[in-house]
C-alpha cells in the first residue's frame, strides 16, 4: 500500500489544478476543526477542494504542503483503516521538513473507508494539519462525526450551480447585475430558460441536449447503484426505480408512502411500506431529494400530512421525464425551493385554516429571518393567480407575517398587502443573500 500511496502523492503534486468557476461559498476554515464538503455526486465537491487549494497556493503556501487523495481511486480499493498511518509515513518520509509546518490534507469521498473518523480525530489532536473532507452521504458523515468528531468539524453543503454561478460559467455576468435594464433583462430571460432545462451540474453545461440527458441519467443511476443499492444493500431494485421515477414525474408534489405502496401493489410490484420509507430516506441521504414538511406545531399533524418532495436540480427532472410547457410550474417551484435551501433556509409548506396554501414558509438557520414565498408561473390565468394570491394572503394573516413574495416566470408587480410579484430571473439574483 505504501508504494501505491507514494505514486498517488507524486501524481497529485505533479497534476495541474484545472480552471474552475469560483463557487459562492467557502470552507469556514476554523483552526482545530475539519472542514467537510457534502452534497450529491458530481455537484463539484472535488473542484471546491481545488478552489481552496488554489487559494492556498495564491497565499504563498508551497505545493508540497498540500496533499490530495481520492478514496474512490481504484488503486485504493484494498485500502482499510489500518493503512491510514501509511499516508503519514509516506508523506513525511518524502517531506520531513513539513513535520514542523502547517500542512493541508484533502481527502475525497473518505466515507468509503470504515472507521475513517478515528484517523481524522487523531490528525486533529496530534498533527499540524488542516483537514478538508468530501462525502456524498449526509447520514454516514453526520453519524460518524457525531460519535468521534463531535464539535470538531464544520460541514459545507455543495449544490449544483446557482443561477448566478450558471451565468458566470457561461461567461454572461462575472457578478450578478445590480441594474436590470432592457438589455440585461433580455439576457437573463434567455439564460433562465437554459438554466431551467439544463440545470446546474458543472459537467453538462456545454453538452448538446442528447448527451446532456444521457450524462444526467447516468448521475441518477450512480446514486441509485452506489449510494443506495451498494451502500445500504438494497435488493428490491424494481421498487426503488419506480419510487425515483414517480417522484421525478411530480416535483414538489405531496408524497404519501401509503398511496405509493398501493400503486405498486396494483402494478404487482412487491415491496413493504417500511422498505419504501427506507428507500426514500436513502435518496434523501444521498442529496438527490429534499423533503419539505407541513408547518405545524403538532407532531401528529406533521406525521399525518405528507411532505412535499423536491429534486436537487431541474436538469435531472428534464432528463428523466418528457415535459410540456404546461408542466413548467412545478419546475419553477423546484427552482425556488433549491434557491432557499442553497442560501441556508429551512422550508415548510403552509395549509391555512381557511383552506389556503402557501408553498414556502422559510426561516434562515443563521439569521432567523422568516419569509413567505409563493411560486406561480404567470399572472395570465386569473383564476390560478387569484387562488395563489389568496393562499399567500391567508398564510400572512394566520402567521402574522407582514409581507410576502410571489415568484413568477416573467411577471413583476407590486400588489396590496405588501406583496411583491418578482420574475424568477431577478429573484434568484437578489434574494436570500
Amino acid at each position: 500500500m505504501k508504494t501505491i500511496l507514494s505514486q498517488l502523492i507524486a501524481d497529485s503534486l505533479e497534476r495541474e489544478l484545472p480552471e474552475l468557476v469560483a463557487r459562492e461559498r467557502d470552507f469556514p476554515g476554523i483552526p482545530g476543526k475539519a472542514d467537510v464538503a457534502i452534497g450529491m455526486r458530481r455537484t463539484g465537491k472535488t473542484f471546491f477542494c481545488y478552489q481552496k487549494m488554489k487559494e492556498l497556493l495564491g497565499s504563498g503556501v508551497k505545493r508540497q504542503r498540500i496533499l490530495y487523495l481520492n478514496f474512490e481511486d481504484e488503486r485504493l480499493l484494498a485500502f482499510s483503516v489500518k493503512d491510514f498511518q501509511a499516508i503519514l509515513d509516506v508523506y513525511y518520509g518524502r517531506f520531513p521538513e513539513n513535520k514542523d509546518l502547517e500542512c493541508y490534507f484533502f481527502f475525497d469521498e473518505i466515507q468509503r473507508i470504515d472507521q475513517w473518523e478515528m484517523f481524522i480525530r487523531r490528525l486533529l489532536d496530534t498533527e499540524k494539519i488542516r483537514i478538508f473532507l468530501t462525502g456524498s452521504s449526509s447520514k454516514l458523515l453526520s453519524t460518524e462525526i457525531a460519535t468521534s468528531l463531535r464539535g470538531r468539524s464544520l460541514s459545507t453543503e455543495i449544490f449544483p450551480f446557482s443561477f448566478a454561478e450558471f451565468l458566470k460559467a457561461n461567461g454572461l455576468f462575472g457578478k450578478p447585475p445590480q441594474n436590470f435594464g432592457s438589455r440585461t433583462a433580455a439576457t437573463l430571460r434567455r439564460a433562465i430558460a437554459d438554466y431551467l432545462e439544463t440545470g446546474g451540474f458543472p459537467e453538462v453545461l456545454n453538452l448538446d441536449r442528447n448527451l446532456r440527458v444521457e450524462v444526467l441519467q447516468g448521475y441518477i443511476d450512480s446514486v441509485i447503484l452506489k449510494d443506495v443499492i451498494e451502500r445500504h444493500r438494497v435488493g428490491n431494485v424494481i421498487a426503488l426505480k419506480h419510487l425515483v421515477s414517480h417522484i421525478m414525474h411530480a416535483p414538489g408534489g405531496k408524497f404519501s408512502v401509503n398511496r405509493f405502496y398501493n400503486t405498486l401493489k396494483s402494478m404487482a410490484v412487491r415491496c413493504t411500506k417500511n422498505s419504501l420509507y427506507e428507500y426514500l430516506d436513502h435518496l434523501l441521504d444521498a442529496y438527490l431529494l429534499y423533503r419539505v414538511p407541513i408547518h405545524s406545531h403538532s407532531e401528529k399533524a406533521r406525521m399525518l400530512n405528507p411532505p412535499k418532495i423536491y429534486t436537487v436540480d431541474t436538469g435531472l427532472l428534464g432528463a428523466m421525464t418528457f415535459r410540456k410547457s404546461a408542466n413548467n410550474g412545478p419546475l419553477l417551484e423546484n427552482l425556488v425551493f433549491m434557491h432557499l435551501r442553497r442560501n441556508g433556509y429551512e422550508a415548510e409548506y403552509v395549509n391555512t385554516r381557511e383552506g389556503g396554501e402557501a408553498d414556502f414558509l422559510a426561516r434562515h438557520k443563521a439569521f432567523g429571518d422568516v419569509i413567505l414565498i409563493q411560486a406561480c408561473w404567470d399572472m395570465a390565468d386569473q383564476n390560478t393567480f387569484n387562488r395563489e394570491l389568496r393562499g399567500l394572503q391567508s398564510a400572512m394573516q394566520e402567521l402574522s407575517i407582514n409581507s410576502g413574495t410571489i415568484v413568477t416566470w416573467d411577471d413583476e408587480a407590486a400588489l396590496e398587502d405588501n406583496i411583491s410579484v418578482v420574475p424568477v430571473w431577478k429573484w434568484l439574483l437578489t434574494s436570500g443573500k
